[in-house]
């Protein structure tokens, strides 16, 4: 009951936060970083052991130099996923650019679905303003959509599917993405754009596949590669840039056009390679308190592929 009360209270002064102007939203961004860093240190010992075992050659104080830009580019993208309950299409389109869009909209041009491997780089909550650059918009018919984790809070998980709708694109769950795909195409007789975060640890019932990863055996995500070989998807990588304060830039880069022609799990490791060098480029824009090591695996744990 009190839960319920304080949520309204609590949606008000978010939304307060999202009607500021940037340069103001920056300066509370500015405390948030303080306080995450220093004050909370939240999840500290997680970040400083991610750095340290994916960076060997780095010295002390140039993983520090990654933490702290980490943290302040973490605490940036807090506030400016909260201005997404308040902002005009002019102010995402000035401040999240795309370049070579034009690939998307040549497979979709083919009638052909797309799937987009992307990660927690940058700002990934605004990269589905991608609709107002795109040939194809959401008034035609045609989905756009993203892969998500339900939250267990339900009114958190409300909220983040009403931030991530704000452009036309839908949130498709991970337990039934393939049947919803399926379904949106065959009800608007379009193909689908959907993106998929394939950065985290791969869900119970995946495949397991492990490359060498930062300096680490990961095991990767193969379900995206398994659902795009189904539904003979053209596949492309988002590869996120930050050019400054306040500004995003996705270069979308072709993985493969025809899925079928490729060997398995050669998509997975692609998308592997182009996320490690996005993450060199510039380390402090990935999310490094995931704990995407909590489970070490080996290159034996690799299990061959399935008949698709």
């Amino acid at each position: 009951m009190i839960r319920k009360l304080l949520n309204p209270i609590f949606y008000a002064l978010l939304y307060g936060c999202a009607l500021m102007p940037f340069w103001l939203l920056y300066r509370l961004a500015d405390l948030a970083f303080l306080l995450l860093y220093y004050v909370v240190r939240y999840r500290r010992k997680a970040v400083d052991k991610n750095l340290r075992d994916s960076f060997p050659e780095k010295d002390g104080a140039e993983r520090k130099a990654i933490a702290r830009k980490f943290y302040r580019n973490f605490a940036d993208y807090i506030f400016e996923t909260i201005k997404l309950l308040h902002i005009s299409d002019r102010q995402i389109s000035e401040r999240m650019t795309f370049d070579n869009v034009g690939l998307i909209d040549r497979y979709t041009g083919e009638g052909r679905s797309v799937a987009v491997y992307f990660s927690h780089c940058g700002n990934w909550e605004w990269a589905p303003s991608v609709t107002l650059h795109t040939r194809l918009k959401p008034d035609t018919g045609i989905v756009f959509g993203q892969v998500y984790r339900p939250l267990r809070d339900k009114w958190t998980d409300r909220l983040m599917l009403k931030l991530r709708s704000r452009f036309g694109s839908r949130s498709f769950p991970k337990s039934t993405v393939f049947r919803d795909i399926i379904r949106a195409c065959r009800d608007t007789g379009l193909p689908a754009v959907v993106g998929f975060m394939s950065d985290q640890r791969p869900s119970h019932g995946d495949l397991i596949h492990v490359v060498d990863f930062l300096n680490h055996p990961t095991a990767f995500i193969t379900g995206t590669e398994t659902l795009a070989r189904k539904l003979n998807m053209g596949v492309v990588y988002w590869d996120m840039y930050k050019p400054k304060r306040g500004h995003y830039h996705i270069v979308t880069r072709d993985i493969t056009g025809d899925i079928t022609a490729t060997r398995p799990f050669s998509v997975t490791d692609r998308y592997a390679e182009m996320l490690s060098e996005t993450i060199l480029r510039d380390p402090s824009l990935w999310l490094w308190t995931h704990k995407r090591w909590k489970r070490p695996v080996t290159f034996e744990d690799n299990e061959p592929p399935r008949h698709q």
